[in-house]
């Protein structure tokens, strides 16, 4: 057993180093000393999580092997996805997070199933298939940076640079944080309630794709041309997926309160602890995003602050966490009053994310629909 968890760990390895060395051999012309540097910093970051996380291995090999294989199947031409199988309906990135979003759906019903219930299959299941839609949805991102260098060298770049690639980075990031917390409490109860959130943006992500064609691969907008994107947006992302499970949480932490659904949620003290926690990592992932974005504003605009409406409003959001973290941890402050103000938390940091996009304009006007 432990040489195959031995061979299992140096597959891992060999698949982190194999990517990074194939990034390195094929884009290098196309890289300076940062992304180098960003790059070299991912293998031992996901190293690490590899090994304090079984799952997360398991989900990297896989999409690792999935990923390569639809650059297989491409073989340089972007035209062959019209008329391969499996490129066409499975392992193109827009057929991968066309999946991705059928799969969250369907997850939801059976999280709901299970809740009530309390069989081990349904909630197995919903797991599985929340993994799977993570799965293809992470995959399907790999794919599309694939296909934007296949479009022209030119035009390739890390998919996060729209709403439609970031809605898929929020969907995936915020799944991901709920699978290490289901497995870390030991119930999958709380996938009712996370999930619905993760819809609600496969929801917007369906719309935009659809009615606006958000789908296609855009050139990037010459202030988004820079290594710094790579490292603040995905921080910032890791932010807002954990203050939307604290929200989620919370909610569950309310019903539970109100004498609701006591015989299955968890309790009142593992709702409290899983909040803090989530919120504890947003800010802090929250805080380097910001401190990156003001670096990137200096880089790209001549100074660190300008009091754009996004700046304005990430400070807002920075303060309001950090306020609810200074009545949690030095006025020793819990109960109902925390868990509405991370409700109203979230519709605050909804506003930075989308709602300054679209009532407000300002120097990030180019994430507007």
């Amino acid at each position: 057993m432990k040489d195959q968890v031995s061979l299992y760990n140096k597959i891992f390895i060999s698949s982190l180093v194999a990517l990074a060395s194939y990034a390195l051999i094929k884009f290098h012309n196309y890289m300076d000393g940062y992304e180098i540097a960003i790059l070299i910093s991912s293998i031992f970051a996901f190293s690490w999580l590899g090994f304090s996380w079984a799952n997360f291995k398991n989900f990297f090999i896989t999409i690792f092997l999935l990923s390569f294989l639809s650059i297989f199947l491409y073989q340089g031409n972007l035209f062959i996805a019209e008329e391969d199988f499996f490129l066409k309906y499975f392992l193109s990135s827009q057929s991968a997070i066309m999946w991705m979003s059928a799969l969250y759906p369907l997850s939801l019903i059976i999280y709901w199933f299970h809740l009530f219930n309390s069989q081990e299959f349904s909630g197995r299941l919903a797991s599985g298939l929340v993994w799977i839609a993570t799965t293809l949805g992470t995959s399907g991102l790999l794919i599309r940076w694939y296909e934007s260098y296949l479009i022209n060298i030119d035009i390739g770049h890390i998919p996060i640079s729209n709403l439609y690639e970031v809605f898929v980075l929020f969907c995936i990031i915020t799944a991901l944080i709920y699978m290490y917390y289901e497995e870390r409490i030991g119930t999958k109860k709380l996938g009712a309630f996370i999930l619905v959130i993760i819809n609600i943006a496969v929801g917007f992500l369906l719309w935009y794709s659809f009615a606006k064609g958000a789908h296609e691969i855009q050139p990037l907008v010459p202030a988004l041309q820079s290594y710094w994107m790579k490292i603040h947006v995905p921080a910032n992302f890791i932010g807002y997926g954990a203050f939307a499970i604290a929200a989620m949480v919370s909610m569950a932490y309310l019903v539970v309160d109100k004498g609701w659904l006591t015989k299955y949620l968890p309790e009142k003290d593992v709702l409290e602890d899983m909040t803090y926690r989530t919120i504890a990592i947003g800010f802090i992932f929250f805080t380097i995003a910001t401190i990156l974005g003001a670096v990137w504003a200096a880089e790209a605009w001549g100074g660190y602050w300008s009091w754009d409406p996004k700046e304005t409003w990430a400070l807002i959001v920075w303060l309001n966490y950090a306020a609810w973290l200074h009545l949690r941890l030095i006025k020793g402050l819990r109960g109902n009053l925390l868990a509405w103000w991370s409700i109203i938390g979230l519709f605050i940091t909804a506003f930075c994310f989308l709602g300054v996009n679209l009532f407000l304009s300002g120097l990030h006007s180019y994430g507007e629909l």
